[in-house]
């Protein structure tokens, strides 16, 4: 069984798991494309999730922009903070208008 994300206009709108000769039967109206998405992240860079972006280009698949601050790296197609979280074992969480990780409370 694989996974399959439903992209119309760029943007996931839904992900099922079937088999890959479903779609030699599945007669589908609604607009869009099915792509495939991998849980293991071994194709498309990342795996689909409703409201997440595909982009033709990459051949990836996008989360939304978590903060406005971040940056996607083109390797992963993932968002990165411009700041690394530290790593002290304590728990932190983005704060937008320091463009800063913060103590969480």
């Amino acid at each position: 069984m694989a996974h399959y994300a439903k992209v119309n206009d760029g943007i996931v709108e839904q992900v099922i798991v079937a088999e890959a000769s479903f779609f030699d039967t599945f007669i589908d109206g609604s607009p869009g494309k099915w792509i495939e998405t991998s849980t293991n992240d071994s194709i498309r860079k990342n795996y689909a999730g409703i409201g997440d972006t595909y982009d033709l280009a990459r051949d990836a698949f996008i989360k939304p922009q978590p903060y406005t601050s971040w940056t996607l790296d083109e390797s992963t197609c993932q968002w990165e903070a411009p700041v690394t979280m530290p790593d002290d074992g304590k728990e932190y969480k983005w704060d937008e208008s320091t463009t800063n990780w913060v103590e969480a409370e």
